[in-house]
């Protein structure tokens, strides 16, 4: 076991008060005898280790005033997990939500990643990202993947008010603290290397991914023998390949049972065999049908860039300065195959679920007498950069032995950004008309399958009639791209003191901070082959290979069709781009241009007394922050100009020209006083029992936050034939933040230094949480094509010709009127008028109604729960454990059987973890479990349809040896097992989608000179 040495002074002390651990409880006698032990010339021997961050996080535990939590590094640069948040994750009411297999945010005691606020080194960090599938940033929440874990020195949660501490996070704030040069006086070196294997990467098709790859980290820190200079830095690269498959169904569409469905086979048909509703819902009874089944194939690549450099001079033994300066970069890309079929007409066979909310458990469609339509098989390209630079200032003056003060400036940027030109997120859409029947299987658990009655044949659509899905089968549809960009930008200054007396201290302090959050984002489609797949045949044969899903599948396979085609995107763009008059460059027309900025003016006081009750020492903190908040919401939006028509069930918005944007800004300031009272007493001593109040906020997102009304898309179907309405998206720049009192009760046993029971109870009455109101209304003055009089006129046309009405013939009826002839004349088919017209909306036509959710603040909710956690080493034998689980309750949850519009609480789930640990002389293994319940995360996904995470577990492992005493080795594994994520919607026959995950590995070296 390594050992070293060093001094921890009284400035160091007060130092890390200020930046990190306010937390801490107030100085009694005791600890000035100890302290002024800690000035004299006595060693302190620090023994490093595994065991040894368990003893200092106990330690963290147990001093601190209010619910701490706390993870240390084994040693400089040895940081229990690569990713923070899978860390995290291990302490007793956190959970974290996963992306790509891998730790990215975090929920703590059911509030998600939004409310909870994370800083580093006591500073608030910006943020910024771009969502998968395109559209604009409006998330706070930090995501943890940007950060490597080789600088940390520990991370603290704090799960009880704290009048210091910046407002912002409901469920915890999250300290992360970096090491300090004078913290660890003198030279030292080490420099690491790990070989990191995703066993999800995949060796077939156009794979892009490489199963290993590295991972370096160095770490170069010094003083000078008077420790007057302190300089360390600290830098890594790491990049991580990876594949995945999934399956999805975007939409389960409800409807009440009247002895039919939508769409169901026409009596026009031929042949005319009618609907088949097997084990139907009853009548009144909420259905849902699916919108679609896709399959998705995604190669990712993952590059991240770490380096924080830090200057410390010591004048005298009063004075400390430190400069730091962060930086970090990700960058991401992703290449994606999706093999997909919507659902529309011709409903031929349904076979429904028992219980509630009945659903397919098989579903086809029959095209009878309609020439087939396509199938989609989809080329998609995602990437983004997220460069993050924080620049920090600390000036700590010990004015006199009872006067601390201390000045931090805090300078932090964020900036995401496509990393191609192209845009952040591109869809090559690919199509082939092979579909006579189409349709799936649905079940609870795995993937849905996809069912295809193939047809190359009909003469309608003239493919090969080779009875073999083949390239020239397939053809271009729609090229769809999106540029967003997401800049975020806060500037912090915070004035601290601590005057220190008998028996307790005062804390006080001032802070100052803005923070600018600006979003932009366009998307287009444009039309290539069209959404009728015009030209089969056309794409050059070397540029799609042929490729089985089940060939990337493990867990999942499944029986129904899984042949599509791979290609690159951006090739089959620059192919398609002089073919069809493609413009690959940003669109300048803006769907969202919005700035939300905050200016922040705090104070707080706080006081801290130790004393004793009958022989029984307590501490008690009493803490009062006042913030006035101002803030403004601008946005600067062109007016949409048309809806468009474009195919059965297929709508495009055409966004205004940037020239005509206008801006539109409003402005809002509230302010808040947050109390704390924080109170424990040892009842022995090794027995403590703690009580908290406090009161807290939240701020709503940025999104929620605009003042702006975004069209997003058109309806699903012609409103003529359906009471759908449009989608678009609104804030509300008056809201204002959560507020939660909260109050919190625990009981802890330490009967060693790294062991010991603890059991609490915690609530938090929220009031003012963020409801959605919907609104239907009409925007910008957008008129309906599909709801007119010539979409009426269509209907009494297709009714005198017999031809049966739906939302393929009602389009092709309407454009056969437009070009002047009669429907299906000289051999004309749906495909082709799909091709040659797009209906725009004329002055007959009527408003297009749009549905859109608007926030308000006009929700209360309780959430409350208990925490019980054990933590024991079996003496010197060099096992142990760790173990706790939490238990969540809200009380409004999502009410399955109704269709309206809910308010309903997110992210409420038990935890569970468990981890055996084994530490001897030079060997150390660590194997954990950890396990989270079913919760809902979406309270709609898709209209007033919720989605659920089913319960989740996974086991992990890590093993290291101490070489030398210079020169270590690690080995670990995570998600051992290759657990699987899966969501659904009401039932778990709903399912809205499924990842196949599998096992990673790293094997690490580290030098430690």
């Amino acid at each position: 076991m390594i050992q070293k040495t060093f001094t921890r002074t009284r400035i160091a002390t007060s130092l890390s008060l200020i930046l990190g651990a306010t937390a801490l409880p107030a100085i009694s006698a005791e600890e000035v005898s100890a302290n002024a032990a800690a000035h004299s010339d006595v060693e302190v021997i620090e023994v490093t280790g595994m065991r040894s961050s368990i003893k200092e996080s106990t330690r963290l535990k147990r001093d601190a005033i209010g619910v701490v939590d706390a993870i240390s590094a084994e040693d400089i640069g040895k940081f229990p997990d690569t990713n923070l948040a899978e860390s995290l994750q291990r302490i007793t009411g956190v959970s974290i939500d996963r992306s790509n297999g891998e730790g990215s945010r975090v929920t703590v005691r059911g509030f998600g990643p939004q409310y909870n606020m994370v800083t580093l080194n006591g500073r608030l960090m910006a943020s910024s990202t771009l969502p998968d599938g395109g559209g604009a940033s409006d998330n706070r929440a930090f995501d943890f993947q940007n950060l490597a874990s080789d600088a940390v020195k520990s991370v603290e949660i704090y799960k009880t008010a704290n009048a210091a501490a910046a407002s912002g996070g409901i469920g915890a704030t999250i300290n992360i603290t970096t090491a300090k040069p004078l913290d660890n006086p003198g030279f030292i070196a080490s420099i690491g290397g790990k070989a990191m294997m995703d066993t999800s990467v995949r060796d077939g098709v156009r794979d892009y991914s490489d199963q290993v790859t590295p991972e370096l980290s160095g770490l170069l820190s010094w003083t000078d023998e008077d420790e007057m200079f302190g300089a360390s830095f600290t830098g890594s690269f790491s990049q991580r390949d990876s594949s995945s498959t999934s399956a999805n169904i975007d939409q389960w569409r409800n409807g009440v049972y009247d002895g039919t469905v939508p769409d169901m086979v026409p009596g026009t048909a031929v042949p005319n065999t009618p609907t088949m509703l097997n084990n139907p819902p009853g009548m009144g009874e909420n259905f849902a049908l699916p919108s679609s089944i896709s399959y998705r194939l995604w190669d990712r690549q993952r590059e991240r860039t770490n380096a924080q450099l830090t200057l410390q001079y010591r004048p005298i033994e009063t004075i400390t300065a430190t400069f730091d300066y962060t930086y970090s970069k990700l960058e991401q890309e992703q290449q994606g195959t999706e093999l997909s079929i919507w659902m529309s007409d011709y409903k031929s066979d349904i076979t429904f679920t028992d219980g509630l909310n009945p659903s397919p458990l098989h579903y086809a469609e029959d095209k009878r007498d309609q020439a087939p339509r396509d199938i989609a098989t989809k080329q998609k390209y995602r990437n983004s950069i997220t460069e993050d630079v924080a620049i920090g200032l600390n000036l700590v003056w010990e004015v006199n032995d009872d006067l601390t003060l201390a000045f931090d400036y805090n300078d932090s940027s964020s900036e995401s950004s496509p990393m191609s030109s192209y845009g952040n997120d591109v869809t090559f859409g690919i199509g082939s008309n092979i579909l006579a029947q189409q349709g799936g299987y649905f079940g609870t658990s795995g993937l849905p399958d996809i069912m295809v009655g193939f047809d190359d044949c009909d003469s309608r659509i003239g493919l090969n009639c080779n009875k073999a899905f083949d390239v020239s089968d397939v053809g271009s549809s729609i090229y769809q791209k999106s540029h967003a960009y997401n800049t975020n930008d806060i500037t912090q200054i915070r004035i601290d003191g601590t005057w220190e007396f008998e028996d307790g201290q005062i804390d006080f302090g001032v802070e100052s901070r803005e923070m600018d959050n600006h979003s932009t984002q366009s998307s287009t489609n444009q039309s290539m082959g069209d959404w009728g797949v015009n030209n089969p045949g056309e794409i050059p044969a070397s540029m799609l290979d042929a490729i089985d899903f089940n060939d990337s599948l493990d867990d999942y396979k499944v029986a129904g069709w899984t042949q599509a085609f791979r290609g690159d995107t951006i090739a089959l763009a620059n192919w398609a781009a002089p073919v069809y008059g493609l413009d690959l460059a940003r669109d300048t027309a803006l769907a969202t241009d919005r700035r939300i900025q905050e200016d922040v003016t705090a104070a707080y006081v706080k006081f801290s007394y130790a004393g004793y009750i009958s022989d029984l020492p307590y501490n008690i903190s009493v803490g009062v922050r006042y913030e006035d908040t101002k803030s403004t919401s601008t946005a600067n939006i062109a007016a949409p100009t048309a809806v468009r028509w474009v195919s059965n069930n297929d709508f495009t918005v055409d966004q205004g020209a940037f020239v005509d944007a206008e801006m539109r800004s409003e402005s809002n300031s509230y302010s808040h006083f947050l109390p704390n009272i924080d109170f424990d007493i040892d009842l022995t001593d090794n027995l403590k029992a703690r009580v908290s109040f406090g009161q807290t906020i939240a701020r709503p997102t940025y999104g929620q936050l605009s003042n702006a009304v975004s069209i997003t898309g058109g309806p699903g179907a012609p409103t003529v034939l359906n009471e759908l309405n449009g989608s678009a998206t609104q804030g509300r720049a008056s809201l204002v933040p959560l507020e939660s009192t909260n109050i919190d009760i625990s009981v802890e046993w330490y009967f060693d230094d790294t062991s010991y029971v603890s059991a609490g109870y915690f609530r938090k009455d929220v009031d003012k949480f963020i409801g959605n109101a919907p609104i239907i209304g009409d925007y910008y003055g957008l008129r309906d094509p599909s709801a007119g009089p010539r979409a009426l006129q269509a209907i009494e046309d297709l009714n005198a010709a017999g031809i049966a009405v739906n939302e393929t013939t009602l389009f092709s009826q309407v454009a056969a009127t437009q070009l002047g002839e009669t429907i299906y004349a000289d051999g004309h088919t749906d495909n082709y008028y799909e091709k040659e017209v797009d209906v725009f909306a004329n002055s007959d036509d009527p408003l297009m109604n749009f549905l859109s959710q608007s926030p308000t603040n006009n929700k209360s909710a309780v959430i409350d729960g208990m925490e019980f956690a054990v933590q024991h080493f079996f003496g010197d034998s060099g096992f142990g454990f760790q173990a706790n689980y939490t238990l969540v309750n809200g009380d409004i949850e999502f009410d399955l059987a109704s269709t309206a519009t809910q308010f309903a609480l997110l992210g409420l789930s038990d935890t569970a973890n468990l981890v055996l640990l084994y530490e001897m002389d030079n060997f150390s293994a660590r194997i954990a479990y950890n396990w989270r319940d079913e919760f809902l995360n979406n309270a709609a996904i898709y209209s007033n349809e919720p989605e659920f995470t089913e319960e989740y577990s996974q086991l992990d492992f890590s093993i290291g040896y101490q070489v030398t005493e210079q020169f270590s080795m690690s080995f670990a594994g995570i998600n051992i097992t290759g657990e699987d994520p899966r969501k659904h919607g009401r039932t778990a026959n709903q399912l809205t989608s499924a990842e196949e995950w599998s096992a990673r590995y790293e094997l690490g070296l580290r030098y430690t000179f």
